[in-house]
């Protein structure tokens, strides 16, 4: 028997941007391991520049969709958005009054654009119906101010609104620090009658856009996997800035931030730390390899997609070295245990992205021909002209050789190398799309000298 899944159904607008509403809603379900469900309660034309239409699904319809859904799979939380009129919301409290589940209110009034989500003879229904059935209330400072019926600009601000708010009804209010002017963003949590100051650094980016939604459906997710309030919160605090973190810049306006991330990233460092595995078999198996196996000794190392700093490229940790009988990796493959190597791919990846693997070998003459005779694409860096500020700056030097290599070329080379400098032994560097390719090219090299 299959273990259960979790249920969440999310009741909003459609965003056709894709960053907001039920698409970033059903995002955070699938990404927190959570079944998710819809029921739609207006679509939306929009994009990162602003909200260009609106329609509003027939009441009887949303109804229908929370009944179908309840009545067949089943709910375990509920998180709410986007509801335009008072009709919507008043079908909504009582279709969801009806269960005993958790339910998430985030009462979303303006899009970032500045369009109006939540008509103005709508509010006095928010606060009579969906507050009184909320498990958690999401409001942002803006939001906070017209529930609570003043400003909401500091952190006093926001507890005493979540207080105020939470006397409307809800068990547990969370006013959002992101237009809060401070150095951090703080989020403030009011539950039992307790508060709690959630705090974050501040990313700066644009692309916040779906923030609101992906936080409470996170809330939402955890609910529904049988956590508490305060731990619930706390996940999504979490989740949300992962998301913020690996925004998407698209669009002319704010770019949606990225619910997918945490999953997307987890796959790509399982398919590199894979491919790095494989890599290194093939290299260990070929005993021709030891010639190529410089004094310095060699790594191979590999990037996830995007990849911006060493954490995010898998090498081995103490190198591969050279042994009688051919070579062999020191360690497990490990991230963030290369610099120079990872430094080379790093550097490569911000002229090409699907370069990301790279191997360091020995400078030979012959190494040169052997991998002309492959057609191979070829270009070098003098290390006696590297500028004195650069040499100054760990990591540098190898950023500055690659970049120089590439210009020569005018694009990115199979192979990189330099006759070296005053302590620095010459290099050869073996680029390619994976580790398996940069084995395959290594093997090939090594079998083609003497």
């Amino acid at each position: 028997m299959r273990a259960f899944r979790a249920r969440a159904l999310t009741v909003a607008g459609s965003d056709s941007g894709g960053g907001a509403g039920i698409q970033a809603d059903l995002k955070t379900f699938a990404a927190l391991g959570v079944h998710g469900m819809c029921a739609i309660t207006t679509i939306t034309a929009q994009n990162t520049v602003g909200v260009h239409a609106v329609q509003d699904i027939d009441v009887e319809v949303i109804r229908s969709q929370i009944r179908v859904v309840v009545e067949d799979i089943g709910v375990d939380a509920v998180k709410t958005g986007m509801l335009h009129t008072f009709q919507i919301i008043n079908a909504v409290a009582e279709e969801l009054s009806k269960l005993s589940k958790p339910i998430v209110v985030d009462p979303v009034m303006i899009a970032k654009s500045g369009a109006e989500l939540l008509k103005q003879d709508a509010v006095k229904s928010l606060i009579e119906r969906m507050l009184p059935i909320a498990t958690v209330l999401t409001p942002n400072a803006l939001e906070a101010s017209r529930l609570a019926g003043f400003a909401v600009k500091t952190l006093e601000d926001a507890k005493r609104a979540a207080k105020a708010i939470a006397e409307m009804g809800p068990k547990a209010v969370v006013v959002k620090g992101g237009h809060i002017s401070a150095e951090k963003s703080a989020d403030t949590l009011y539950y039992d009658g307790e508060f709690r100051i959630l705090e974050s650094v501040r990313i700066d980016t644009k692309n916040t856009h779906g923030t609101g939604c992906v936080f409470a459906s996170a809330i939402a997710a955890e609910l529904a996997k049988g956590s508490d309030i305060i731990n619930a919160v706390l996940v999504a605090k979490q989740f949300v800035l992962n998301a913020i973190k690996s925004g998407i810049s698209i669009g002319k306006g704010h770019g949606p931030v990225n619910p997918s991330a945490s999953v997307y990233e987890a796959a790509m460092r399982f398919e590199a730390l894979e491919r790095l595995k494989d890599a290194v078999r093939m290299l260990e198996s070929v005993p021709a390899v030891a010639k190529l196996i410089p004094e310095s000794q060699s790594n191979i190392a590999m990037a996830i997609p995007y990849a911006e700093s060493r954490e995010e490229v898998v090498a081995i940790p103490g190198r591969i070295v050279r042994q009688p009988w051919g070579v062999k990796a020191s360690g497990c493959p490990e991230f963030g245990t290369s610099r120079h190597v990872a430094n080379a791919v790093l550097s490569v990846m911000e002229y090409d992205p699907n370069m990301r693997a790279a191997m360091n070998i020995r400078f030979d003459k012959d190494i040169l021909n052997a991998a002309k005779a492959l057609g191979l694409c070829i270009s070098y860096y003098d290390r006696r002209l590297e500028p004195e500020d650069v040499k100054k700056i760990e990591g540098m030097s190898v950023r500055w050789g690659i970049s120089q290599a590439v210009k020569l070329r005018g694009k990115v080379p199979n192979i990189v190398y330099h006759e070296g400098d005053w302590g620095k032994e010459p290099m050869v560097t073996v680029f390619g799309k994976d580790a398996v390719e940069v084995a395959s090219l290594v093997i090939k090299l090594a079998e083609m000298i003497d």
